[in-house]
């Protein structure tokens, strides 16, 4: 029996973003993600009916909402074109983490000017499919048109897009402006699928001819006709789907087989047991606590791929949030007015002059420095007694005392 299961995962800022996996009854052929409209969200009709129609034919599909829109965290107004190409690859490094490899990426409208920048930092890509999509992200600005003197004057404007109301910052703008598009589409390396209506008002089908001129074979256009811009139309959004099931096909695993899929974890962890498994590249690492996964790397500038953070990154945050917690509970129990707490730390090797019992003349101390904001009325003696207090955190604890690493080789899971 088909299921659809609602989700979150983090993108790259931390932010919790709302998603919805769509899986079929039987092992997925291929695994894909959607990515919605602009201003939209994952439960727009284009992206609801073409998702669960290509579940309904064997694919399992990720849907999710961009920073600051539907379920998702974050302020909308916040976010740019490249925010949310940002958030796609998030959204293909979760499925990877906990699924399996997204090998097609889907996008409507602007969604699939993102799925076209975004594929080529996502590995395993070999089918890109777009519905409506304009030829250049900067399309956007001329639904903008009437509020750009706006932005531009005084750095941001409300406007109203589909009945709704959003705050559009000048940064938004600026980005648009600055997206060197062409070189993405002429770098695909996947089939792509052109889907567009020849009567579309909002992005005309001549964004469509251009897509299709930039991109290299193999290369596909098929015309929606009659569509609108948003399938608004139960059969169109149906045809897509039954177009792009045959057409992806070709391109993906046989029908009926499942993708090369990341190691599987066990059925359960034990409590307080977190998982590593290296992935494709020389650092990237999926990483699972219960049933929380995410991904780790390391930065482009030493080798990686820079699509998750590093393990100093991550023990930063251990320490940063075990800190934070420990301070909210105490305050919570002392009945003391603390309203948040921010840290700020880094990481840093230093010259050991003092150190005596160092055996090399050049040693180095590792210095982790946390700088901690603690909001709320609170008198000067409850915050002396706080910073006090977060000395004793847990973590700062098992950093700061005696440490014992045991490392054994076992047998690598079958």
């Amino acid at each position: 029996m088909s299921t659809s299961e609602k989700i979150t995962f983090p993108n790259g800022r931390g932010q919790e973003l709302a998603a919805r996996l769509e899986l079929p009854d039987a092992p997925p052929a291929a695994y894909a993600v959607f990515a919605h409209c602009f201003t939209c969200s994952k439960d727009v009709a284009a992206a609801s009916r073409v998702s669960r129609a290509l579940r309904d034919r064997g694919f399992g599909v990720l849907r999710f909402d961009f920073t600051g829109l539907g379920n998702s965290d974050g302020d909308f107004a916040n976010t740019n074109f490249s925010s949310n190409v940002a958030d796609l690859v998030a959204a293909a490094e979760h499925l990877r983490a906990t699924r399996g490899v997204p090998a097609l990426l889907v996008g409507h409208s602007l969604g699939g000017a993102a799925v076209l920048a975004a594929a080529g930092r996502i590995p395993g890509v070999r089918a890109v499919a777009t519905i409506a999509a304009p030829s250049d992200p900067a399309h956007v600005l001329h639904l903008l048109r009437d509020d750009l003197d706006a932005v531009e004057a005084d750095g941001s404007a409300e406007i109203e897009l589909a009945g709704r109301r959003f705050r559009i910052e000048k940064h938004f703008v600026e980005d648009l402006r600055e997206q060197t598009f062409g070189e993405a589409v002429r770098a695909l390396d996947a089939a792509l699928l052109v889907l567009h209506s020849p009567t579309d008002e909002v992005v005309s089908i001549d964004h469509a001819r251009r897509l299709y001129e930039l991109a290299r074979h193999p290369k596909s256009f098929v015309a929606l006709d009659g569509a609108d811009h948003l399938l608004t139309r139960r059969e169109d959004s149906q045809f897509v789907a039954d177009v792009l099931s045959v057409w992806a096909r070709r391109y993906l695993e046989e029908p009926g087989t499942a993708p090369a899929a990341a190691p599987a974890p066990p059925a359960e962890l034990e409590p307080g047991e977190v998982r590593v498994t290296s992935l494709d590249g020389p650092f990237r690492q999926t990483v699972r606590a219960g049933r929380h996964a995410w991904i780790a790397d390391e930065p482009a500038s030493v080798g990686g791929a820079d699509s998750g953070p590093t393990p100093y990154d991550e023990l930063l945050a251990a320490l940063g949030t075990c800190t934070s917690m420990t301070l909210a509970m105490y305050a919570r129990r002392k009945g003391w007015p603390l309203e948040g707490v921010d840290v700020r730390l880094r990481h840093d090797r230093e010259h050991s002059r003092d150190c005596e019992d160092c055996p090399e003349k050049d040693a180095r101390i590792d210095v982790l420095s946390a700088d901690l904001a603690l909001r709320g009325p609170l008198d000067d003696e409850q915050r002396a007694r706080l910073l006090e207090i977060a000395h004793r955190c847990p973590v700062h604890r098992t950093l700061m005392g005696e440490k014992r690493i045991d490392l054994r080789l076992v047998d690598a899971p079958s």
